[in-house]
């Protein structure tokens, strides 16, 4: 079935909340970030993908399908990621009090990210079976 709007949103923020929080708190072991400003981060970050899953909705409308395939799922982290960092360089992020190192940033974001679209693309699936066929909504 194609993962719905609210599918799409209840997933990113489930992922978000569990993969997420999870990949952060390792990456923060070993990257010159405070565990905090990694969580205000990855807030940031899920607050700006509700937004994109909307303009990803409204592109999605002029598909035949009205799906992405799943290498456009992996592909859309190069525009989420240059406009989460394009808001942190330009203090549009009120939640992070100075944005981190720029390599910092892209580590922290790549590792989170392709955890995300991994465990979405593939135990997901698996552990939890109905939320395919309920267009992506877990609730």
């Amino acid at each position: 079935m194609i993962p719905t709007l609210a599918g799409r949103i209840q997933t990113r923020l489930f992922l978000m909340a569990t993969v997420g929080v999870v990949l952060t708190g390792l990456v923060t072991l070993v990257l010159p970030m405070s565990f905090a400003d990694a969580i205000l981060l990855l807030l940031a970050v899920t607050v700006a993908g509700v937004g994109w899953e909307l303009v990803y909705h409204l592109i999605m409308q002029f598909r035949w399908d009205k799906d992405w395939p799943t290498l456009f799922g992996l592909v859309t982290a190069v525009p989420e990621g240059l406009f989460m960092w394009a808001a942190l360089d330009l203090d549009l992020v009120p939640l992070v009090a100075r944005p981190p190192i720029a390599w910092v940033f892209w580590v922290m974001f790549t590792v989170v990210w392709l955890g995300q679209w991994l465990f979405a693309n593939g135990p997901m699936r698996v552990l939890f079976v109905q939320w395919r066929l309920r267009g992506g909504r877990l609730l």
